[in-house]
């Protein structure tokens, strides 16, 4: 079974990050009147005692959780602590078999293979049992020494909590970025050695709160964090300059009083520390909603500000959450960032990286996007991240790049296709595969049809599921024989394919794909 069907654990609603396409997904069911995450959040606020522990928190063994694995006595275990999930089988929108994949184990890889996001925390604060009674290794126990304790729900957490996970394998020493900084009367100087080439688009995500200064370096499908607390105040803005080619980055900060530092700062937890950004902790900073526009009859591009003291450059492919309280329960999605459009004007009046793109799909019985489509401008909103697995290396030596998208899975192409054109000169014929219901829901359909025209490299093909009798297009839903003659394979070429739509749509691409001998160093899947 592939990993997108493996587990759909507390999916806090059925809105898909890419759910308009034509294609069902196969790991959602009809829950029955009376179920919907509003119910849920409902019924974890009566009272009701929903671990049959009335109140108790207690310490679970291994052969203690084994124990409750069935339906009625389901408990699983995620990151340390034990929750019973019993209560929460009816809500489920993945259905009973999919949850019972956790009925009685350590769930947290199956948790984290696709919604590592979901906050699960809140969804099941009053679902919790108690912690593990595990013992952490040696080398983890001296790490949380040095950490504070969290709680939740008046809990100490265990210690696997409290660090970040130990990544392993790292590469070799001499790949490790390193930094160094230098200041003048008025400002304070970091600079970054990256040691690789990084993308035009940039990698870093910087975040200036109050006097803590964070700076992390998204290298690929690692990540390097530099985190201190200010020796003295500085002004609340950050100028981050880029070298692409030699891979340094470096930053500026504006003392508040021109004096002498006799050092940067007080290192803060997981400082200089150089991971696997699967393994990183999500950041969230309060972000302003600037402009609201519609793309389609039920698609808006929002325009999101950040905090003056961050500066976040997205590279392409990954996403970011969107955080929101409804019900006094936290409800995070995630959502591609894009580019204010496809063709890039001559001069942009925004500062690269102060300010990102969403196009979020508006959903009137959704549990998220009604709130946010009715945010008035100014209003604000939590963004976490960058995430995803997505690298540009991908892209070395492809001269046939293929992308298969349904509704807004097209989000993480149209930045792809901006990065191919700009910077992969070598690719000599891109083709989209556009598949939505009805044009009305074709996303940046005249920017697509206009980029057609201005460059003979790129191709894009429409299928429509619900056409109008007046469409003169492809019809129908993705098959074999539509993709047979759209993905070919020129003598000496190197092909790459990028799928990305409803859970539904990208099991059915992705076994299409491989059936025409497509090898898996051929195919990228994003996920969000």
């Amino acid at each position: 079974m592939s990993h997108l069907r493996l587990f759909l654990l507390l999916d806090p609603s059925r809105e898909s990050r890419q759910p308009d396409s034509p294609e069902t997904s196969l790991i959602q069911v009809v829950l029955k009147p009376g179920h919907s995450l509003l119910d849920w959040i409902r019924l974890t606020k009566s009272g009701q005692d929903l671990t049959g522990l009335r109140g108790r928190l207690i310490e679970v063994t291994e052969d203690e959780l084994k124990k409750h694995n069935t339906k009625k006595d389901c408990w699983t275990c995620i990151r340390g602590m034990v929750y019973n999930l019993s209560a929460y089988m009816d809500f489920h929108p993945g259905g009973e078999e999919e949850l019972m994949r956790a009925a009685g184990i350590d769930s947290t890889d199956l948790f984290d293979e696709v919604h590592r996001w979901v906050n699960y925390e809140s969804m099941l604060k009053e679902c919790l049992v108690g912690r593990m009674a595990v013992k952490p290794s040696p080398a983890l126990q001296a790490q949380t020494e040095k950490t504070e304790s969290t709680h939740l729900n008046g809990l100490s957490a265990p210690s696997s909590l409290r660090p970040e996970p130990l990544s392993a394998p790292l590469p070799a020493k001499d790949h490790r970025p390193r930094y160094d900084w230098f200041q003048t009367d008025g400002t304070v100087n970091i600079v970054v050695y990256t040691k690789r080439k990084i993308p035009s688009a940039g990698c870093a995500v910087v975040d200036l709160q109050d006097d803590n200064l964070r700076v992390e370096m998204l290298l690929g499908r690692m990540s390097y964090l530099l985190y201190w607390r200010l020796s003295s105040r500085v002004q609340d803005h950050v100028d981050v300059q880029t070298a692409h080619s030699v891979g340094k980055v470096q930053l500026c900060l504006r003392k508040s009083v021109k004096e002498k530092w006799t050092q940067l700062g007080q290192p803060l937890e997981h400082h200089d520390t150089f991971i696997q950004c699967k393994d990183r902790g999500l950041f969230y900073r309060e972000c302003v909603l600037l402009s609201k526009t519609d793309v389609t009859h039920n698609t808006q591009l929002l325009r999101l500000q950040l905090p003056r003291g961050s500066r976040m450059q997205v590279p392409v492919g990954r996403h970011v959450y969107l955080k929101m309280s409804v019900q006094g329960t936290d409800v995070v999605k995630p959502y591609t960032a894009v580019d204010q459009m496809l063709i890039p004007p001559s001069q942009s009046g925004a500062e690269v990286g102060s300010d990102m793109h969403l196009m979020i799909k508006v959903y009137p019985d959704g549990v998220l996007t009604p709130h946010i489509a009715n945010l008035p401008v100014g209003a604000s909103l939590s963004v976490g991240g960058p995430e995803g697995s997505f690298t540009q290396r991908v892209l070395r030596d492809v001269t046939h790049l293929y992308m298969l998208a349904a509704g807004t899975g097209f989000t993480p192409m149209a930045r792809l296709i901006r990065l191919a054109l700009q910077d992969f000169t070598v690719i000599r014929k891109m083709k989209l595969m556009f598949f939505n219901r009805q044009e009305r829901d074709v996303l940046w359909q005249s920017q697509l049809d206009e980029l057609c025209t201005k460059e003979e490299r790129f191709e894009v093909q429409y299928v429509l599921s619900e056409p109008a009798d007046s469409w003169t297009g492809r019809r129908g839903r993705i098959d074999a024989c539509m993709l047979q003659n759209f993905l070919e394979r020129p003598e000496n070429s190197k092909c790459l394919v990028c799928v990305c739509g409803p859970a539904g749509f990208t099991e059915s691409a992705v076994q299409l794909v491989r059936q025409l001998d497509f090898s898996e160093e051929e195919l990228h899947v994003f996920q969000g």
